[in-house]
């Protein structure tokens, strides 16, 4: 055991990423269930569906879950009351000021974990009581941090600043690249692509097909004047490309992306129009799994990349 299966009672230091779109009560459960700690990602979900999911999810697995709320939900006070209403022991928070929810959580008994790009942001996290936190770096799927900073770098730079447990997030998808995460000091990893191109996970069929077909340079972080996301190269993303040809106000760019556009890609599987999130380690993912599958190749991988002797000469 380290401090991450300690922390959170589970078999294996592997945490799947609260996605949007993905991270239905099947991943998150079958997640848990395989020994990791699978998370519900609230951030694609009204109240009374995230309500839904979580019953759902204790209903499939007895095993420790959480959920991934984002704090700059619109309902963000009632998401927190259904979270404490179901009886939810963990949380992990992102897009936000730790302080706001941390103390409210702690003192309903939930273990707190912060989602931060920085080690600035880490240590206001810690400062603000979170159990631990996930570093996550610029080859992370999804919204992004402007620091722009890579996991290799971020993981030994947040470790040398901080006391408590770190979970390293962003290009990681094998059991080699969870080795190396934790040799740069981190106690366990977060995995989302890999999860995300899972027989469980709740997108559509398309968006993981296009996740396998995916290839080294095929995703591009964009957006950054509203909020820096990876996405895959689609039409969608060209338009994008296109408008800021015409040096675009921020106006324009929020008109050109609309509503719903991660929806429309990665839930309902429009590979043209739709935002197609993913990371940049997709590029190594070339076949949809069952989670119980995918975490078993990477411990497996894990433990015999840890055993092996390598000898270099200089």
């Amino acid at each position: 055991m380290n401090k991450i299966t300690q922390l959170f009672n589970i078999k294996y230091p592997i945490i799947q990423g609260g996605m949007i779109w993905n991270s239905g009560y099947k991943l998150a459960s079958a997640v848990s269930n395989a020994g990791g700690l699978g998370l519900i990602g609230a951030g694609s979900m009204y109240p009374e569906v995230l309500r839904e999911h979580i019953q759902k999810c204790k209903k499939a697995t007895d095993k420790p879950f959480g959920v991934n709320i984002p704090m700059l939900y619109p309902n963000i006070e009632e998401i927190m009351n259904i979270v404490v209403e179901e009886g939810v022991k963990i949380v992990f928070t992102s897009a936000g000021n730790p302080k706001t929810w941390t103390s409210f959580l702690k003192e309903r008994g939930i273990t707190v974990v912060h989602v931060v790009s920085s080690s600035a942001f880490a240590l206001k996290a810690q400062d603000a009581g979170v159990h631990a936190v996930v570093a996550e770096g610029f080859e992370a799927g999804g919204h992004n941090g402007r620091e722009e900073t890579t996991t290799l770098t971020l993981i030994p730079m947040v470790k040398e600043k901080i006391k408590i447990p770190l979970i390293a997030a962003g290009g990681i998808a094998t059991g080699r690249g969870m080795l190396a995460a934790m040799i740069l000091g981190a106690d366990g990893v977060q995995v989302g692509s890999r999860f995300a191109a899972s027989i469980e996970s709740s997108s559509h069929n398309n968006f993981k097909e296009t996740i396998v077909n995916t290839l080294e340079g095929g995703t591009q972080l964009t957006l950054k004047e509203l909020a820096p996301v990876r996405l895959i190269k689609n039409k969608f993303y060209q338009d994008v490309q296109d408008l800021y040809q015409k040096c675009p106000s921020k106006e324009d760019l929020v008109q050109l992306l609309g509503r719903a556009r991660a929806k429309r890609g990665m839930f309902e599987g429009d590979l043209e129009e739709g935002e197609l999130e993913i990371g940049q380690v997709a590029g190594l993912i070339h076949k949809i799994l069952p989670v119980e599958e995918i975490v078993q190749q990477m411990i497996a991988e894990f433990e015999t990349a840890s055993k092996e002797k390598i000898t270099f000469e200089f």
